[in-house]
Protein backbone atom coordinates (compact mmCIF):
# COMPACT_ATOMS: atom_id res chain seq x y z
CA UNK A 1 0.00 0.00 0.00
CA UNK A 2 1.55 3.26 -1.16
CA UNK A 3 0.59 6.33 0.88
CA UNK A 4 -0.06 9.80 -0.49
CA UNK A 5 3.25 11.58 -0.10
CA UNK A 6 4.46 14.37 -2.40
CA UNK A 7 7.91 13.97 -3.91
CA UNK A 8 10.81 16.38 -3.53
CA UNK A 9 9.80 18.70 -6.38
CA UNK A 10 6.18 18.75 -5.27
CA UNK A 11 7.26 19.52 -1.71
CA UNK A 12 9.29 22.47 -2.97
CA UNK A 13 6.25 23.77 -4.88
CA UNK A 14 4.10 23.31 -1.77
CA UNK A 15 6.61 25.24 0.30
CA UNK A 16 6.64 28.09 -2.22
CA UNK A 17 2.84 28.23 -2.42
CA UNK A 18 2.47 28.08 1.37
CA UNK A 19 5.06 30.73 2.09
CA UNK A 20 3.81 33.07 -0.65
CA UNK A 21 0.21 32.80 0.56
CA UNK A 22 1.31 33.35 4.16
CA UNK A 23 3.42 36.33 3.10
CA UNK A 24 0.64 37.97 1.13
CA UNK A 25 -1.90 37.30 3.88
CA UNK A 26 0.42 38.90 6.46
CA UNK A 27 0.94 41.85 4.10
CA UNK A 28 -2.80 42.32 3.68
CA UNK A 29 -3.52 41.99 7.37
CA UNK A 30 -0.80 44.19 8.82
CA UNK A 31 -0.33 46.69 5.98
CA UNK A 32 -3.81 47.09 4.51
CA UNK A 33 -6.46 45.93 6.97
CA UNK A 34 -5.17 46.85 10.41
CA UNK A 35 -3.49 50.17 9.56
CA UNK A 36 -5.90 52.96 10.34
CA UNK A 37 -4.30 55.41 7.90
CA UNK A 38 -4.89 53.03 5.00
CA UNK A 39 -8.45 52.42 6.16
CA UNK A 40 -9.16 56.13 6.36
CA UNK A 41 -7.64 56.79 2.95
CA UNK A 42 -9.65 53.98 1.37
CA UNK A 43 -12.84 55.14 3.10
CA UNK A 44 -12.20 58.66 1.75
CA UNK A 45 -12.37 57.31 -1.78
CA UNK A 46 -8.79 56.44 -2.71
CA UNK A 47 -8.90 54.03 -5.66
CA UNK A 48 -5.70 52.00 -5.63
CA UNK A 49 -4.97 48.29 -5.89
CA UNK A 50 -4.33 48.24 -2.13
CA UNK A 51 -7.80 49.61 -1.37
CA UNK A 52 -9.32 47.15 -3.85
CA UNK A 53 -7.43 44.24 -2.25
CA UNK A 54 -8.47 45.48 1.18
CA UNK A 55 -12.17 45.57 0.23
CA UNK A 56 -12.03 42.11 -1.34
CA UNK A 57 -10.16 40.58 1.62
CA UNK A 58 -12.55 42.11 4.14
CA UNK A 59 -15.57 40.86 2.19
CA UNK A 60 -14.10 37.36 1.96
CA UNK A 61 -13.07 36.94 5.59
CA UNK A 62 -16.28 38.53 6.89
CA UNK A 63 -18.23 35.77 5.17
CA UNK A 64 -15.70 33.06 6.20
CA UNK A 65 -14.92 32.24 2.58
CA UNK A 66 -11.28 31.35 3.30
CA UNK A 67 -12.22 28.93 6.08
CA UNK A 68 -15.10 27.29 4.22
CA UNK A 69 -13.06 26.93 1.02
CA UNK A 70 -10.08 25.51 2.89
CA UNK A 71 -12.25 23.02 4.77
CA UNK A 72 -14.19 21.92 1.67
CA UNK A 73 -11.08 21.44 -0.45
CA UNK A 74 -9.24 19.66 2.38
CA UNK A 75 -12.21 17.32 2.86
CA UNK A 76 -12.18 16.52 -0.87
CA UNK A 77 -8.44 15.94 -0.63
CA UNK A 78 -8.97 13.58 2.29
CA UNK A 79 -11.44 11.53 0.25
CA UNK A 80 -9.29 11.46 -2.89
CA UNK A 81 -5.74 12.72 -2.31
CA UNK A 82 -4.43 14.92 -5.09
CA UNK A 83 -1.51 17.31 -5.26
CA UNK A 84 -3.65 20.04 -6.85
CA UNK A 85 -6.31 19.80 -4.12
CA UNK A 86 -3.64 19.74 -1.45
CA UNK A 87 -2.03 22.89 -2.88
CA UNK A 88 -5.34 24.77 -3.09
CA UNK A 89 -6.35 23.75 0.43
CA UNK A 90 -2.93 24.75 1.77
CA UNK A 91 -3.15 28.21 0.22
CA UNK A 92 -6.72 28.76 1.43
CA UNK A 93 -5.85 27.52 4.93
CA UNK A 94 -2.85 29.85 5.13
CA UNK A 95 -5.01 32.81 4.14
CA UNK A 96 -7.76 31.76 6.53
CA UNK A 97 -5.51 31.33 9.54
CA UNK A 98 -3.94 34.76 9.08
CA UNK A 99 -7.13 36.55 8.01
CA UNK A 100 -9.43 35.76 10.95
CA UNK A 101 -11.02 32.45 9.80
CA UNK A 102 -9.07 30.40 12.30
CA UNK A 103 -11.54 27.66 13.27
CA UNK A 104 -12.33 26.17 9.87
CA UNK A 105 -8.87 26.86 8.47
CA UNK A 106 -7.12 25.06 11.30
CA UNK A 107 -9.54 22.15 10.92
CA UNK A 108 -8.63 22.11 7.22
CA UNK A 109 -4.93 22.03 8.14
CA UNK A 110 -5.63 19.02 10.33
CA UNK A 111 -7.41 17.29 7.45
CA UNK A 112 -4.43 18.01 5.23
CA UNK A 113 -2.15 16.27 7.73
CA UNK A 114 -4.57 13.32 7.86
CA UNK A 115 -4.46 13.04 4.07
CA UNK A 116 -0.86 11.84 4.35
CA UNK A 117 -2.23 8.65 5.94
CA UNK A 118 -4.47 7.94 2.94
CA UNK A 119 -3.63 5.59 0.15
CA UNK A 120 -2.31 7.24 -3.01
CA UNK A 121 -4.72 7.14 -5.95
CA UNK A 122 -4.16 4.37 -8.44
CA UNK A 123 -2.57 5.55 -11.66
CA UNK A 124 -4.64 4.35 -14.62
Amino acid sequence: MKLFLPGARATNVLLIVGLCSLGYAFYLRYHAIEQSSVGLACAAGLETWLCFSRRIAIALFTNSVFGVAAFAIAALNLLRPSLVLFTLALAAACFGIVLYNIALSSLAAGLLVLSFARRAPESD
